[in-house]
């Protein structure tokens, strides 16, 4: 099963999400006719401009498109009425061309097979998107009734790949408010799991309650329509459907109807089909954007060798593929020019490499969770989608520091574009920008002496050229800046904060400083330096703030049911709190975790937790250990022994009995667990005192 798991990959990769190589031979070949069809309706409507091609992306449709997609008027060609869609090589330059035409009439016209094709190439427009998502939930309907549960579930995988969850509830809810939900998706497992894992189970939209009259009239009318046949697909309409309607899925789903049609020949078909099973995991559980990395590359799924496509796959997620192809969309097709079988790797190369390119800038202001994080806002959300599409690579950035929240996103991204004059600088030079770093601060109750603190430890962190450190020459350098900025930086949500940060360190270099908060003070970081170090505090911050919720929840169990805090009978959870020594001077605990109930006499009990987000993935064991060895010697010597807490309220000397210091699993954790369990343990003996875990 191996080599077919590796087969079916690649041709989802490539082979794209619509029938694209068979619709666009129909667009060429039917040029003539629709040139004929365009012109008489354009001499009808003389005042009407032609339509032009969107910038960069799509082929220019016939003249008279969408209105005359017809040789013949008294009959509606929804191939041609669909063409130039599948000519577009981006989600951009997708969105791009719905804006020049009336979408609502256009989807309207549609047949409710037609209607899912096109929604497979990316987000619609939100005025049309209604009533696509009702042909949607009508085509499963009638794909069920057709076909059989066996071969629609097949289908409706489909529908459920190529659809944002926005979209995917609204297919629900017209499926459950026509009594339907149960007897189309309800009876396909691999599709209810699919939705499960989406977070979208069937038990929040049940079917609506039984109405005796209606329901037995359509009970009937359908249950007459059985009786003609008790396999339906060997019905002449449907099956001619089928086959049609079958031609023009992907070839996962092909293969994956090959495999349901032999077993229902067999009599062995199983609820689960293994093969179904493969092709829900072959899209990654992404919608959308795969089908333009074939676009103009011809027969590039044969063409592209079992090495280049892995070599792909280890360069590029699912998720940073899929928020490259939306943030970059307009540099990716400007490369997508080649096109036909002779030119396949010419045109499948340079299309990876721009990928390969934004999704590396990406990673380095975002981190590798931060493009997950953008990838479920874009899943979850068409609206997402078209500000990432419009954005780019600002809107990306834009989404994730709103934390999915588009109008958020919106108006920083506004600010923006007007270069946010009004911004405000930190003491630590930092600006305060809807939706950023400063406001989840805000938000999370954070000190402001607490975020200069993380600025300027995750700058020590990051490699690479700065700005001068000689005051003068520096202003010089900000002034350029600020005159001939870098490409595409005015309208960054983070340029103007940027020039703020230059201009603080300015001042503190004027005066003299060196050390701030224990920390060494450099010249300022570059441009991309900053962004990849924003990027860090971000992540560091919601890190944060989730083991602090975490530890809430713990502190709020039974003693029993505790994994954290059992040696506590009532603990209180404190964040941020100011703590001093006279070796150290004034540091701010991540958690500080006080009794609230202490035993008569005794004092109350206090243990500290130090986070830490920090990407020890790469690390051999003399580095890992090393750096392990020094955070704990540093969780120890600021959080550790005795303390004198400083918040207003809890102002008293304690004896610490606990330190943690928990790290950041996931991508962050080193991968060898031997490697690590042999870190961990070398630093408990180096560092005696200091539990250390990870996430």
């Amino acid at each position: 099963m191996g080599w077919l798991l590796r087969l079916l990959v690649v041709l989802v990769l490539l082979g794209g999400c619509t029938a694209g190589h068979d619709t666009r031979r129909s667009f060429h070949q039917g040029s003539e006719s629709w040139r004929s069809a365009g012109s008489l309706a354009q001499e009808e409507r003389a005042d009407t401009p032609p339509l032009s091609a969107p910038a960069g992306g799509c082929e220019t449709p016939p003249p008279g498109w969408p209105d005359a997609a017809s040789s013949n008027p008294l009959v509606l060609d929804t191939e041609a009425l669909l063409a130039p869609f599948f000519t577009c090589t981006s989600p951009a330059a997708f969105v791009a061309l719905q804006r020049e035409v009336d979408m609502v009439r256009l989807v309207g016209r549609l047949d409710a097979w037609s209607a899912v094709r096109l929604g497979s190439l990316g987000p619609v427009l939100p005025e049309a998107a209604k009533a696509l998502n009702l042909k949607r939930a009508t085509f499963l309907i009638a794909a069920t009734q057709e076909y059989g549960v066996a071969q629609a579930e097949v289908f409706a995988l489909y529908v459920l790949h190529s659809a944002f969850d926005e979209d995917v509830k609204q297919v629900l809810r017209h499926l459950a408010e026509d009594k339907r939900l149960g007897q189309t998706l309800g009876r396909m497992a691999v599709a209810r799991e699919h939705l499960r894992r989406r977070g979208l189970p069937l038990s929040d939209y049940p079917d609506r309650l039984e109405r005796p009259l209606e329901d037995s009239l359509r009970g009937a009318r359908e249950g007459a329509g059985d009786l003609l046949s008790s396999a339906p697909m060997f019905q002449t309409g449907p099956m001619l459907s089928y086959v049609a309607r079958k031609g023009q899925l992907p070839p996962p789903y092909q293969q994956a109807l090959d495999e349901v049609e032999n077993a229902l020949a067999k009599q062995a078909l199983e609820s689960g089909n293994v093969l179904l099973g493969l092709v829900d995991e072959m899209t990654f559980g992404v919608p959308l954007g795969f089908y333009y990395l074939a676009v103009g590359v011809g027969q590039g799924a044969s063409s592209l060798t079992q090495g280049q496509y892995e070599q792909a796959t280890r360069e590029l997620t699912p998720a940073a593929l899929m928020v490259a192809l939306y943030a970059g969309g307009k540099g990716v097709r400007s490369l997508s020019e080649a096109r036909g079988a002779g030119r396949a790797l010419q045109g499948l190369e340079p299309r990876m490499e721009a990928l390969r390119a934004t999704a590396q800038r990406l990673r380095e202001q975002l981190g590798g969770e931060g493009l997950e994080a953008v990838a479920r806002y874009l899943r979850a959300d068409p609206e997402a989608a078209l500000l990432v599409i419009d954005g780019g690579e600002a809107g990306a950035a834009a989404l994730y520091e709103a934390r999915g929240h588009v109008p958020k996103a919106q108006a920083w991204l506004s600010q923006g574009k007007s270069e946010r004059p009004g911004s405000t600088r930190t003491r630590g030079g930092v600006g305060k920008s809807p939706g950023g770093v400063a406001s989840l601060a805000d938000e999370a109750g954070l000190p402001r002496e607490v975020l200069d603190v993380r600025f300027l430890e995750a700058e020590l962190d990051v490699p690479g050229p700065r700005l001068s450190g000689d005051v003068a020459l520096l202003e010089k350098q900000l002034a350029a800046l600020e005159t001939t900025p870098p490409a595409g930086a005015t309208v960054h949500p983070l340029w103007s904060e940027y020039l703020e940060y230059g201009k603080g360190r300015v001042a503190d270099l004027r005066q003299g400083i060196k050390v701030k908060y224990g920390r060494p003070l450099e010249p300022p970081l570059k441009w991309e330096g900053y962004q990849r170090m924003r990027g860090l505090v971000l992540r560091g911050l919601v890190f944060e703030r989730t083991m602090a919720k975490l530890l809430r929840e713990d502190a709020a169990l039974p003693r029993a049911q505790r994994r954290f805090l059992q040696d506590f009978n009532e603990p209180r959870v404190e964040t941020y709190v100011g703590v001093h020594k006279p070796t150290s001077g004034l540091r701010f605990a991540d958690v500080l975790v006080i009794e609230r109930k202490p035993p008569p006499g005794q004092p109350p009990r206090v243990e500290t937790f130090s986070f830490k987000s920090r990407d020890l993935s790469g690390l051999k064991y003399e580095a890992l250990t090393g750096q392990m060895t020094t955070d704990a010697r540093e969780a120890m010597r600021y959080y550790g022994e005795t303390l004198d807490i400083r918040r207003p309220g809890l102002q008293f000397r304690v004896e610490v009995k606990g330190v943690r210091l928990i790290y950041e699993g996931g991508q962050l954790k080193p991968s060898d667990v031997d490697v690590l369990r042999a870190a961990v343990r070398e630093t408990a003996v180096e560092v005696p005192g200091v539990e250390i875990l990870f996430q």
